[in-house]
């Protein structure tokens, strides 16, 4: 299943769009911060943080008043950026399938099918920003947790 999206990217993601909704206030943020607010470990936390930082969607800020900030802003950095950063497996190849008895099959499924779902998949999480999901989240602000005890 090629879009299987992990805890580490699922976490990554949520981390970052906290980040992109106090972003105007120009100052870091802890990683306690976000543990408390989202309700990730702090421990888990730090492991995405080195992948995010590795791929410079955060800096780091130093002294008493550390943390992170976003390197971009909100709408210069895309989901599909977010995810490659942590999710090490998000376009692997899939595996072969009958490449000894029917390679003209697999070569067709892979052109025609796995390789236009991977493309598929990059171009929509592409198209995403974070600027983009700040919004979506103001607009659901109001409604109550009630919806996933349904």
């Amino acid at each position: 299943d090629p879009m299987r999206i992990s805890a580490k990217g699922r976490y990554a993601l949520a981390s970052v769009v906290h980040m992109a909704q106090q972003q105007h206030s120009g100052e870091s943020i802890t990683l306690v911060s976000i543990s408390e607010r989202l309700g990730i470990s702090k421990i888990y936390l730090e492991q995405v943080f080195s992948l995010l930082k590795r791929a410079d969607l955060v800096n780091s800020v130093k002294g008493a008043q550390g943390g992170y900030l976003l390197s971009s802003s909100p709408s210069q950095i895309r989901v599909l950026d977010v995810l490659t950063a942590v999710e090490t497996g998000l376009f692997d190849k899939t595996e072969d399938t009958v490449p000894e008895k029917a390679p003209e099959i697999e070569f067709a499924m892979r052109e025609c099918a796995f390789e236009a779902l991977d493309q598929a998949v990059a171009v929509a999480l592409s198209q995403v920003s974070l600027e983009d999901l700040v919004f979506a989240s103001e607009k659901h602000k109001g409604e109550t947790a009630a919806m996933y005890y349904i």
